[in-house]
Order: C-alpha cells, then structure tokens, then sequence
C-alpha cells in the first residue's frame, strides 16, 4: 500500500510539473515589432471606399486595379530603401564622396516620387470605377476626415 501511495504521488508530480518544463523551454521573445508579413498594397478597400455600396463588377475592377500596381510599387519601395541604406552607410564611412551622396539621395526621391505619382494615379483609376453618387459620397468622407489631405 505504501508503495502504491508513492508511486501515485510521483505520478502526481510528474503530471503537473509537465506545463512548467514546456514553458522553461520557450523561445525568447524576439526584441522589436514583429515582421511585417507582406509587403505591397494593405488588404481590402481603401479608407474612402470602405461601407460603399459597390457592385461586384465595380468590386472586381477595384481589386484588379489595386493589385496590379503591386509589383511596380514593390520595386520602386527596393530602390528607395537601398538607396537609403547605402546613403546611410556613405554618411558614416570614411570614404564619404558628396556627388555619391547626392546620387543616391536623388535615387531614392525619384523612387519616392514615383510611388506617389502611382498612388495617384491609383486613387483616379478607382473614382473612375464609382457612380456620380459613390463619387459625391467618397468625396464628403473624404473633406469631412481631418489631416493634411483636407482641402481649405
């Protein structure tokens, strides 16, 4: 009996002390914000957009409008960023060369201008997709939002 009382007592313990061996061998948590899981375009519709009424034609034009803009905005967001890192890198190394530096600061505003130049061209391509109505909506919620983009 005794040692049946032992060993119901050590099968006790090692159940229970099971949750805490898994959670001393967890991993560290990794310092910084988490990765980003994609880059390109956000999901859904665009912030003017959202709680419209749009047909599945408008729905598909939108998203095939969208989409298709991914892979130039993509590269365009590589150029600028190794433009940046290498303009950072020259900024901080001994062997800094003023007309590189330059170079490089206009290859990533040339980048950077054509990201917004497509973005533009983006938000044109989509308003032309709506109504007059949808249109008239979008541009209320749009004047009514607070920000940079609000027209005087």
């Amino acid at each position: 009996m005794k040692y049946l009382s032992i060993a119901v007592s050590l099968l006790l313990l090692s159940a229970c002390s099971m949750p805490l061996l898994a959670l001393a061998q967890q991993e560290p948590a990794a310092d910084g914000p988490p990765p980003r899981a994609m880059e390109g375009p956000p999901p859904g519709l665009p912030p003017f957009l959202r709680d419209m009424d749009l047909s599945e034609a408008q729905q598909d034009k939108i998203f095939a409008a969208t989409y298709a803009q991914a892979p130039l905005l993509r590269e365009q967001e590589k150029i600028a960023f190794k433009a940046h890192e290498q303009l950072r890198a020259l900024a901080g190394s001994s062997a800094y060369d003023d007309a590189k530096a330059s170079a490089l600061a206009s290859t990533a505003a040339q980048a950077m201008a054509k990201i917004s130049l497509q973005q533009a061209r983006l938000e044109q391509q989509l308003l032309a997709v709506l109504t007059p109505e949808q249109r008239q909506r979008a541009q209320q919620r749009q004047d009514s939002r607070p920000g940079p983009r609000r027209r005087q």
